[in-house]
């Protein structure tokens, strides 16, 4: 059997469905020509007949998709695969994906027909679509509920009709593991021209299982996964591309498969399909949730300095980023703090570990997470709370309406002096953060920006947490208000702050280094 298993990506068909918002044509294209250096074989870029909209759209992406095949969704009915051919005649090639309920509760209380009516549609609707490609998928939509007799009688009637690949979708997510990989392997031993197609499953996630039943399909013969970035898609979604292409990967020696997935693509693909989508990651979400490659307990993180390998199956660089994130809280050990300082370029006779450890202690009850910065302030006993802060917000005034642009100005207060600015931007906290970088003499960018709220009603507060690059270093800084313009305000300058601290510790370093040197 071959052991390349084809990976279908339906985000632009499935997941665009579970969006508030559609998409337009541009982000479609974007998140399409990603999906195509991803390495992705079959694009379904969308359900042509269903709107104007997103017949244009498919249309578009099979102008511009060269390296993957482009399919379009249509019911078994001529018009919807008409539609298919005419938006997707424009590509090199491309495949028409038609389906039709087969399972009892969809054929008697959805379509409201006999079997044997669903069966006669399904031959029609391939045969029909074969004048148009010789790609032709058919579908047995909820597959996973139809009793066995009637899927092995119309996956063989699909093939005999025409179809080079037919798909087994637990469209509901309803079957185990154990099952639905044995809905596979009795398909394969019980329709006699099953040789003659593909395999493909699409799995949802209702009971959070997509991804174990596409695994279990694979290893019951089934060579095409359909699936979504991120796992978006109707409902609680689809099984995820970066899931099952890692698990592939990684279970080579168990799977004995392979795809064609550029893995090192998958958190920029990740990143893109969230940012267009307006769908957030959850942080633990696997392969591409921010704490997928993180490590807060001690035990842990004494493991990774020892060898990466003791709490990583798979590399973050495999899939696209850039290192492991030994996060500093109050489950680090004392060996992370040493390791974190020699990597700031202290060294062991630069500071007690000990009593430093302590003050790291302290500092991460309250806040949770320490940064780098922090551990430097803690060194020199430069600390935020105990210090005056060198910048100050006094005064902000915001404007934004529908206009093209925002106004901002500020009164910033920098040591014992005061400056005023204004500025335009893009938005409200643009133009906020172009006034305070008029006012200070530190070229710094924002690298990472994110809003979150605390709380809840309409007494929520607005939490900013941004980091900034200086100098090849980051900061972060962290605002908490009412008013979530003046907590991305409060963000900024804390992280300013972060800086002047740091200047200040370079400073005495300096004048420590230089009393070595004389004393020496």
């Amino acid at each position: 059997m071959d052991n390349k298993v084809i990976i279908f990506d339906t985000t632009l068909r499935d997941g665009e469905q579970a969006l508030t918002a559609s998409l337009s044509v541009h982000e479609k294209l974007q998140i399409a020509l990603a999906i195509e250096r991803l390495g992705v074989d079959i694009i379904e870029a969308g359900f042509p007949v269903s709107s104007p909209g997103d017949f244009n759209s498919v249309q578009t992406i099979a102008q511009h998709v060269k390296n993957s095949v482009v399919c379009g969704l249509s019911r078994a009915v001529e018009a919807d695969i008409k539609a298919c051919a005419d938006a997707l005649s424009v590509a090199n090639q491309f495949r028409i994906h038609t389906f039709i309920s087969t399972s009892d509760v969809h054929v008697q209380q959805k379509l409201r027909k006999d079997f044997n009516d669903v069966e006669a549609m399904a031959i029609h609707a391939v045969k029909y679509a074969r004048q148009f490609t010789d790609d032709v998928e058919f579908s047995c939509e909820d597959a996973g509920r139809t009793p066995i007799d009637n899927l092995c009688r119309m996956v063989e009637q699909a093939i005999k009709a025409g179809a080079t690949t037919v798909n087994i979708p637990d469209t509901v997510g309803y079957t185990l593991p154990h099952e639905f990989g044995g809905i596979i392997d009795t398909l394969f031993n019980r329709v006699p021209n099953i040789d003659q197609a593909r395999i493909s499953v699409h799995c949802h996630n209702d009971l959070g299982l997509a991804v174990a039943n596409s695994i279990a399909a694979v290893q019951a013969g089934a060579r095409q996964i359909e699936c979504t970035v991120n796992g978006i898609g109707e409902r609680a979604g689809n099984a995820s591309l970066e899931e099952v292409a890692m698990i592939m990967k990684t279970r080579a020696d168990i799977l004995g498969v392979q795809t064609g997935i550029q893995h090192q693509e998958i958190a920029k693909t990740s990143k893109l399909v969230s940012h267009l989508c307006n769908m957030p990651v959850q942080p633990n979400k696997a392969i591409v949730g921010s704490n997928a490659f993180s490590h807060s307990s001690g035990i842990h993180q004494d493991g990774m300095l020892k060898a990466s390998n003791t709490y990583e199956i798979m590399t973050p660089e495999s899939v696209g980023i850039s290192k492991t994130k030994l996060n500093l809280t109050s489950r680090s050990g004392r060996h992370v703090i040493k390791h974190r300082m020699e990597s700031l370029g202290y060294q062991e006779s630069d500071y007690d570990l000990d009593t430093l450890y302590q003050d790291f202690l302290k500092l991460a009850d309250k806040k949770g997470q320490v940064f780098d910065d922090d551990l430097e302030a803690l060194l020199f006993n430069i600390q935020q709370q105990d210090t005056k802060d060198y910048y100050r917000i006094e005064e902000l005034h915001v404007q934004s309406g529908s206009s093209d642009f925002a106004t901002a100005g500020v009164k910033l207060a920098i040591g014992e002096e005061v400056q005023v600015q204004s500025a335009t931007g893009n938005g409200p906290v643009d133009a906020l953060y172009r006034a305070i970088k008029e006012c200070v003499a530190v070229d710094i960018e924002v690298a990472d920006y994110k809003i979150s709220n605390k709380g809840e009603g309409e007494d929520g507060l607005g939490v900013a947490n941004l980091v900034v690059n200086w100098k090849d270093r980051k900061f972060h800084g962290y605002g908490i208000a009412t008013d979530v313009i003046e907590a991305s305000g409060q963000a900024l300058v804390s992280a300013l702050n972060a800086i002047e601290r740091a200047q200040k510790i370079q400073s005495i370093r300096e004048q420590r280094s230089a009393k070595q040197i004389i004393n020496s």
